[in-house]
């Protein structure tokens, strides 16, 4: 079962985000991830890896990254294999907006197919990308602010 944790404050996100996610391994999962943001900035650090948690610490214990917001995501695979392109968060084209979901998104096949018929790019084979692209199109085809393009999104 998948799991969400998120942080934001003074200290260094990756560290609450990673024991965050190693509290939730109890659930069962396949893959986990992060993402990582400085307070207002656009630029987000994002790990992922199939397998447990400890891989993905691993992973950003070399980086060492010093960002004092995320959030975290362990997946149990629904849509596409256990990897860790289809692991959470998933980032839209622009990499301006990160999404991590639990649930099934069951119209995601017929959404998926009319946004890559407009041209709309996809590295996963997962429900929850194709709605960090979708609100993402929605945001730049009608110039919408990311909170009215969510819903006018779900309406989807």
């Amino acid at each position: 079962m998948c799991g969400i944790v998120g942080y934001v404050g003074e200290k260094k996100a990756s560290d609450i985000l990673i024991k965050g996610l190693h509290q939730l391994e109890y659930r069962g999962y396949d893959s986990a991830g992060i993402a990582l943001n400085e307070n207002g900035s656009q630029d987000f650090l994002v790990f992922k890896s199939k397998g447990k948690v400890s891989v993905l610490e691993e992973l950003v214990i070399d980086k060492n990254p010093m960002f004092s917001t995320g959030i975290g995501h362990t997946r149990w695979a629904t849509h596409g294999e256990p990897s860790s392109v289809n692991a959470h968060p998933h980032v839209s084209n622009s990499d301006e907006i990160v999404l991590v979901h639990n649930g099934i998104i069951e119209n995601y096949a017929d959404i998926k197919k009319n946004l890559q018929a407009k041209g709309v790019k996809f590295q996963s084979d997962t429900d929850t990308e194709v709605v960090v692209q979708l609100v993402e199109y929605v945001m730049n085809k009608k110039g919408l602010d990311l909170l009215t393009a969510v819903q006018v999104a779900l309406h989807q």
